[in-house]
């Protein structure tokens, strides 16, 4: 047998991977040679984790869709298959590496699908794979989800406020006064949640100086990887590590992009709080400083120190203990 015949009899025995189109409406599946639309409800995810399932899928891909994705996989991970969600910028970017330039429904699910088979060869697959979500990660990814979109509304009613005519400011003042108040209620509900679901968590996070409410519901509901990982793999997960851009005898300069936005901009507020009153981190600051670093290349640098020190606490389920993290006279 040559290697073409090797390969052709390894395709025709292998189980099949999937993409999944999200909409609001509608869910595009596309696995080995069958292509189905669904609709996004109860009723048709029900159908399309029995489809699935009965083709034996090994691994589903979908893209994140502000949402529209997390009961489907949710759905399909009960059913024991393995789920990646990825940025749509990563998907978009792998159907132009394969010269697909046109985008609809049925072509994006064609590309995901593809896009699995990839990763499902990948040597290191786990480390894609979609975390099962508990019950009470969801409940409270959800309420921080709330706070979030709060937050960006009274944001937003407080810039009209500024340039409100006098006949509008009482209508816009009462819109914030509501705003203000169902935000107490969210944090007072984020604050029951997180002493009544995650004692262990808070029992060392409650240790370490510039690490208020929001980045520990935050990383409890959008980081469960937290403690999991080793210090690259969850700094790229969120977004803070430094990635490479070389070319031949070029050493570009590093930049960090991608990773997860909502947990990155919790931990850049946390981190502008820490380096003012944690001992540890301001002191990482202030030598990056001295050392020439310009002021915004200092600051992501502390809030990877930061998430790497709170991956290592996670991870021994050790309190703050600054001895291990300051340097050490010499």
């Amino acid at each position: 047998m040559n290697v073409h015949q090797q390969g052709r009899e390894a395709t025709a025995t292998a189980r099949p991977n999937a993409g999944i189109d999200v909409s609001k409406d509608w869910l595009d599946a596309s696995w080995g040679t069958q292509e189905r639309r669904f609709g996004r409800d109860v009723e048709g995810i029900k159908q399309l984790t029995a489809s699935l399932t009965a083709s034996a899928v090994d691994l589903v891909l979908m893209e994140a869709t502000g949402g529209y994705e997390a009961p489907v996989a949710a759905a399909l991970q009960l059913e024991g298959l393995a789920v990646v969600v990825v940025n749509p910028r990563q998907a978009r970017d792998f159907a132009k590496s394969m010269g697909v330039l046109a985008k609809t429904d049925r072509l994006d699910a064609q590309v995901l699908r593809d896009f699995a088979n990839v990763i499902a060869a990948h040597p290191q697959r786990e480390r894609y794979l979609r975390p099962v979500s508990e019950e009470r990660r969801v409940h409270l990814a959800a309420l921080v989800a709330r706070r979030r979109q709060l937050l960006d509304m009274r944001q937003a009613e407080a810039n009209r406020l500024a340039l409100a005519h006098r006949a509008a400011r009482k209508s816009v003042l009462k819109v914030l006064k509501v705003l203000d108040r169902e935000i107490g209620q969210l944090d007072l509900d984020i604050d029951g949640h997180m002493r009544e679901h995650f004692k262990e968590a808070l029992a060392w996070l409650d240790t370490v100086k510039g690490v208020g409410p929001v980045l520990k519901s935050t990383l409890a509901a959008m980081l469960p990887e937290l403690g999991q990982l080793g210090p690259r793999p969850i700094s790229a997960l969120v977004g803070v590590a430094p990635l490479a851009h070389d070319s031949g005898h070029h050493r570009g300069r590093r930049h960090v992009w991608g990773g997860r936005a909502e947990v990155r901009d919790v931990l850049y507020m946390a981190t502008l709080s820490a380096v003012k009153h944690n001992a540890v981190l301001r002191a990482h600051h202030q030598r990056l400083l001295a050392a020439g670093k310009p002021k915004k290349v200092a600051l992501v640098a502390c809030m990877r120190k930061l998430l790497v020190i709170l991956n290592a606490m996670a991870r021994d389920r050790a309190p703050w203990n600054p001895d291990q993290h300051l340097p050490q006279p010499t």
